[in-house]
């Protein structure tokens, strides 16, 4: 054999070699599903890969609950509410800069220090108290984004009873972080789901695009009641929705939900039952759902078409039927 034609059979073998190969490592793969409870609420996570990664995942929602859970009484966001001198770390950081970003762009409708407000109305890290309007409008003086500030990783409060919470957003952040990790170890295809926030990427098992549903918003508190009013086609998408329709308790005729406007200490009490916040991340998506569950369909869509980033699906009662409202960009395929 001629020296070109060895060089040939060589470079073929080579070749076969580098398809046998690829092909192994492809056939390798598969789609992991892990679920779970985490942050009073349910995971599903699913991703093409090697491995099942439910270690890495577990440690990636470790780290967010010793951050932000106010009811992991060594986390972060617990030791600042005490007033501890605790230098705070970056998953803490990254939502607070962003939190406060969403306070400003919404005039203050979304606030971390709405913290004593929520445990006031009983949905909170303390049991519910009695109150009187002079009570909330005293609470409300504890109340206010610009009273709080990041200095040298650690948090300033303007007074030592101001005290944080950051369900709102940390949900949204979780789902971000575990993406990330995922994304880092070459992953393309997943779906992290917690507590119905969302981040999409890639194809799902049947090489096709995730399907994301929006729930209808029925009355709801014992989260059985599964019923779609939309779905969404994606293969890239972080969202999240918020609502009052699980949240809740009666004071007599009076419906409390869960969504305190720190602007006036009171439950919301509006048309807007649900609200369904794409952005470019989840953690954002999360902090916009709830402002706008707190400032209600109009100003939601006027706020939302002036964010580029985001887009939104609003679910109002009109009424007795249901009316969906969307920003200009909304569309049901990402």
């Amino acid at each position: 054999m001629d020296r070109k034609k060895m060089i040939t059979a060589l470079a073929l073998i080579a070749l076969s070699v580098g398809l046998l190969v690829w092909n192994i490592e492809d056939d390798s793969r598969r789609y992991y599903r892990n679920e779970g409870h985490v942050f009073g609420t349910v995971y599903n996570i699913q991703y093409e890969y090697t491995e099942d990664l439910l270690d890495t995942i577990l440690v990636c929602l470790d780290e967010v609950d010793n951050a932000l859970s106010m009811f992991n009484p060594q986390s972060t966001i617990a030791c600042v509410n005490r007033n501890e001198d605790v230098e705070v770390g970056s998953d803490f950081e990254t939502v607070f800069l962003q939190a406060q970003e969403v306070s400003r762009l919404s005039d203050g409708a979304f606030d971390l220090t709405v913290a004593p407000l929520v445990n006031a109305w009983g949905f909170g890290f303390e049991n519910r108290t009695d109150r009187t309007p002079e009570q909330i409008d005293s609470l409300r003086q504890l109340v206010g984004w610009r009273n709080v500030e990041l200095k040298d990783h650690h948090i300033v409060k303007q007074q030592p009873a101001i005290r944080l919470d950051a369900s709102a957003i940390a949900k949204g952040y979780a789902c971000d972080k575990v993406a990330d990790r995922l994304r880092r170890l070459g992953i393309t295809n997943l779906l992290v789901d917690i507590g119905g926030e969302v981040v999409a990427r890639g194809k799902n098992s049947k090489g096709e695009p995730w399907n994301i549903g929006i729930t209808k918003p029925i009355d709801d508190p014992t989260g059985q009641k599964q019923v779609l009013q939309d779905k969404i086609q994606t293969f890239n998408l972080c969202m999240a929705t918020s609502g009052n329709y699980r949240n809740f308790y009666y004071e007599g005729t009076e419906k409390r939900s869960h969504t305190i406007d720190p602007r006036t200490g009171w439950p919301v009490s509006h048309s807007l039952l649900s609200a369904t916040v794409t952005a470019s991340t989840c953690m954002k998506a999360d902090a916009l759902a709830t402002t706008c569950m707190v400032i209600g369909d109009s100003a939601a869509l006027e706020l939302i078409n002036n964010i580029p980033d985001a887009a939104c699906y609003l679910i109002v009662a009109w009424q007795d039927s249901l009316v969906v409202r969307t920003s200009s960009n909304w569309t049901l395929t990402e």
